[in-house]
């Protein structure tokens, strides 16, 4: 991962605060509309795709490279993972709520 050594900055900015606050959304919007899990990942690559773009256009990273497409990839999904999860366990409690209650 020699190409995260000299973009520390903009990796955190991009990708985490940029690519990660997007995913959580997608995440979140995706559980809100009662859509299965793996729906929301295949939109992260399309969104990993698009931060890979951001490096390059903004930070002269590169743009055809697959270990920083992968990377950005994998966090725009765990984001999105958590954003789903949440949301759907919010969901749960509140529509079945009787389910947690004792007898």
């Amino acid at each position: 991962m020699d190409f995260l050594a000299d973009n520390v900055g903009p990796f955190l900015l991009v990708t985490v605060a940029l690519g990660g606050g997007n995913a959580w959304l997608a995440g979140r919007a995706i559980a809100q509309t009662w859509r299965p899990w793996w729906q929301g990942m295949l939109y992260m690559f399309i969104l990993g795709a698009a931060v890979r773009f951001i490096h390059f256009a903004l930070f002269d990273g590169t743009l055809l490279s697959l270990p920083a497409y992968g990377l950005d990839t994998a966090v725009a999904i765990a984001f999105a993972a958590a954003g789903f999860r949440v949301t759907r366990t919010r969901q749960m409690a509140r529509q079945y709520g009787f389910l947690g209650r004792a007898a």
